[in-house]
């Protein structure tokens, strides 16, 4: 990737990667990634925030050389995740005069992940400022939007704050600004939904921080920058809000064809009662689609067979995907079917312990569903019409 000027003496000096399908060996990228690092030339400091992974370590020294860096002062360190900091111990050699600015947590897990000696590091405090000369940097702790140690930096002079991952999204394009709003805003909202969801009160609170900034340009560490800022911010205070809608998202595994008769009866049900639904199928799923779909629903449908005693497998990781990403789901159901006996209520239920959800009845079928099943199928969309009803989700 090209060196490319966010504005004078602020540049894109990191990487994209076209081709990256799998991220921490577990979220999909449809669209690749890239990784931002940018660089910034004050008048007496040059500072880089933030690096790249060690797979692209070559692509960042080359951005480096053809930007006439020939000393950095500063590495900004907004997070101590490899896909940001991975490269710092090859660039401290390169650059025996650069000191790593970061806070303490972050400091700590530098140590740890990539044994950087506390002697390159120099620990700042919460809201905490250096100068470059011509430009003030400003530190903002962002703890637990997304990891404990996070941070943003921001510019004052510049007005752009480097958000490091909030409001990143995994996309990788040839534009270094958001051009193509449609697109990025769709990636990013995958990114909060596979990444960032579990974190929503953490970020909710920091959205307030930043509307005391002057921000004229967002830099995150994955994806395109924004010129406009107001359209993402908007889209994320949307996300992290405690509104649900009058959506039903369904996910389920049938074997021998019994649940889906129960889904199929129920989507029906809902769709006839006036509700949006969202069904999906496992065992052909994309993940990272079921997590778009669980940012603003009021209910989740859980339905199974039973296997043994349990959950079909797919089911059950998918629970547990579920109560990782903590969606602000308010009401949930268990169906399925069964051979004989089994536990599978129980066991999905403990498995949704991070969930605040209330549940209903669950409608458990003892092999193939019959007249009486489906009925109790359409009692269980009018007690979901009802409750979505006095929680104001319904428009006439």
């Amino acid at each position: 990737m090209a060196v490319r000027e966010l504005k004078p003496g602020v540049y894109s000096v990191g990487a994209i990667d076209w081709h990256r399908r799998l991220f921490d060996e577990l979220i999909p990228l449809p669209h690749g990634t890239s990784y931002n690092s940018y660089l910034i030339k004050g008048s007496e400091k040059t500072v880089l925030v933030d690096t790249v992974d060690p797979s692209k370590e070559q692509e960042l020294l080359s951005n480096l050389q053809k930007s006439g860096v020939n000393r950095i002062d500063y590495i900004v360190a907004n997070h101590a995740e490899q896909d940001h900091s991975g490269i710092i111990p090859g660039l401290l050699r390169l650059y025996p005069e650069a000191r790593v600015l970061t806070n303490q947590k972050c400091r700590d897990m530098l140590r740890d992940l990539l044994g950087i000696h506390e002697e390159k590091v120099l620990t700042i405090t919460d809201r905490s400022t250096i100068s470059l000369g011509d430009r003030t940097l400003e530190f903002i702790f962002a703890p637990w939007v997304h990891w404990p140690e996070t941070m943003f930096t921001y510019s004052r002079e510049d007005k752009i704050l480097f958000s490091c991952d909030f409001l990143g999204s995994h996309f990788a394009s040839s534009s270094l600004f958001a051009n193509n709003e449609a697109k990025v805003y769709e990636g990013a909202k995958r990114y909060y939904a596979e990444i960032m969801m579990p974190f929503r009160k953490s970020i909710n609170r920091h959205l307030e921080i930043i509307k005391g900034l002057d921000v004229e340009m967002i830099a995150p560490s994955h994806g395109p920058v924004y010129e406009e800022t107001e359209t993402i911010l908007s889209l994320c205070r949307e996300w992290v809000s405690d509104s649900v809608n009058n959506k039903v998202v369904i996910i389920y595994v049938s074997m021998h064809g019994s649940t889906e008769k129960m889904v199929s009866h129920l989507i029906d049900a809902l769709i006839a009662r006036g509700i949006h639904v969202k069904p999906f199928n496992l065992t052909g799923a994309d993940l990272g689609e079921l997590a778009i779909s669980l940012i603003d629903p009021a209910t989740i449908v859980i339905a199974s067979p039973t296997v043994l005693v349990g959950a079909h497998p797919e089911v059950a990781y998918a629970v547990s995907l579920v109560n990782a990403l903590r969606p602000k789901l308010k009401f949930g159901v268990i169906i399925g079917s069964y051979g004989w006996a089994g536990k599978m209520v129980e066991q999905i239920t403990a498995m949704l312990s991070s969930l605040k959800l209330e549940m209903f009845e669950p409608v458990l079928v003892k092999g193939h569903p019959r007249e009486t099943d489906f009925q109790a199928i359409d009692r269980l969309a009018d007690e979901i019409l009802r409750k979505h009803r006095d929680a104001g989700l319904m428009t006439e």
